[in-house]
C-alpha cells in the first residue's frame, strides 16, 4: 500500500485545514478512506446503539495539486485508515503560511501519515516542520463496516435555517435540558422544541422551502396524499445537534434536514467540493 499527496494552493491548503477541524469536532477517532479519485471520512458508531454517524466526501482533484496510490490489492484500489482527526488538524494549524503540504503513509515504527509542512523562510533553504501521526490500517476483511450509511425513508425534508441563528437557539435551550426536539412539516416550517416539567420552549422557522426530492418514478415520493402542514418530529440528544452546528468552519451552501418520524435525524451539508451528512438517532 502507498499512498502520496501534496497541496501547494493556499486557498485549497486552508480549506482542507478547516473542513479537518470540522471533523475533529465531530469524532474523536473516524476512518479515512482514499480511493484514487476521492477521500472520505467515515464515523461509524452504530446509530442502533444511540451514536451519531457520519460520512464527509470531497475529491481529491479539488484540494490536491499531486495524489498518488496504490491501495491494498489491483481489484480493491483502497486504502482504509482509522485515525485521530485531531492531531491531523494539529498538524495542519501550522500550514497558515506554508508554501506546500505533502502528506505520505509511512512504516518505519509503526503505520503513520507523514505531514510535511513546508515553511518560507528568509534564507534561500524553506524550513520543513514534519509530524507523525499513528494510524491503524483497517484489514479487507473489515472494509464492509464502513460503507456509505443508507439514507433512511424520511417523512419530511426541510432546508435549515441560517446554521449560525440555529446554533445561537440551541445553545440558549441547551441550559435547559438534555434534549430537543426537531419537528418539520411539508410547507416550510420548522421547530425547535424543549419541554421539561418546568419549562416549554419553541422556536419557529418559517418559509425555509422543502427540496423537491423525487422518487423513481419521478413523482414526490414523500409527500404524496400527505398532509402538508402536518408536523414530522425526532427527540434528539441537543448535545450531538450542538457539537454539529459548533463544528462548522465552513459556511455551507446548501444545509438541510431529513426526519424519519420518531426515529432519526439526517442532516445534509454541501460546500462546494464536500458534501458531510450526519446522523442522529432519536430518543425514545
Amino acid at each position: 500500500m502507498r499512498f502520496r499527496a501534496k497541496i501547494v494552493d493556499l486557498a485549497c491548503l486552508n480549506h482542507f485545514s478547516r473542513l479537518i477541524n470540522t471533523i475533529a469536532k465531530l469524532a474523536k477517532t473516524c476512518i479515512l478512506r482514499l480511493t484514487v479519485c476521492k477521500l472520505y471520512f467515515i464515523l461509524s458508531d452504530k446509530v442502533a446503539n444511540g451514536g451519531a454517524s457520519m460520512w464527509c466526501e470531497l475529491s481529491q482533484g479539488n484540494f490536491f495539486d499531486e495524489f498518488q496510490m496504490e491501495g491494498a490489492a489491483a481489484e480493491h484500489n483502497e486504502i482504509y485508515l482509522e485515525l485521530v482527526p485531531e492531531n491531523l488538524s494539529r498538524a495542519l494549524k501550522t500550514s497558515q503560511s506554508a508554501k506546500a503540504v505533502k502528506i505520505k503513509l509511512t512504516n518505519k515504527h509503526c503505520p503513520c501519515l507523514r505531514v510535511a509542512v513546508e515553511l518560507p523562510s528568509l534564507s534561500s533553504s524553506s524550513r520543513i516542520v514534519t509530524h507523525d501521526i499513528p494510524v491503524g490500517v483497517i484489514p479487507r476483511r473489515m472494509w464492509n463496516d464502513f460503507r456509505e450509511p443508507s439514507v433512511p425513508d424520511f417523512d419530511v425534508s426541510i432546508y435549515l435555517p441560517v446554521l449560525k441563528t440555529m446554533k445561537n437557539v440551541v445553545e440558549r435551550m441547551k441550559n435547559l435540558s438534555n434534549f430537543i426536539v426537531i419537528e418539520a412539516n411539508l410547507s416550510g416550517e420548522m421547530n425547535l422544541k424543549i419541554e421539561t416539567d418546568l419549562v416549554s420552549v419553541t422556536t419557529h422557522f418559517k418559509d425555509l422551502g422543502n427540496p423537491p426530492w423525487a422518487s423513481e418514478d419521478g413523482c414526490q415520493s414523500s409527500a404524496q396524499g400527505r398532509d402538508l402542514e402536518s408536523m414530522t418530529e425526532a427527540c434528539i440528544d441537543i448535545k450531538k445537534l450542538q457539537q454539529l452546528l459548533i463544528a462548522q468552519q465552513v459556511n455551507p451552501t446548501k444545509a438541510l434536514c431529513n426526519i424519519v418520524h420518531k426515529r432519526i435525524v439526517h442532516f445534509i451539508l454541501l460546500h462546494e467540493e464536500v458534501s458531510l451528512q450526519y446522523f442522529i438517532p432519536a430518543i425514545a
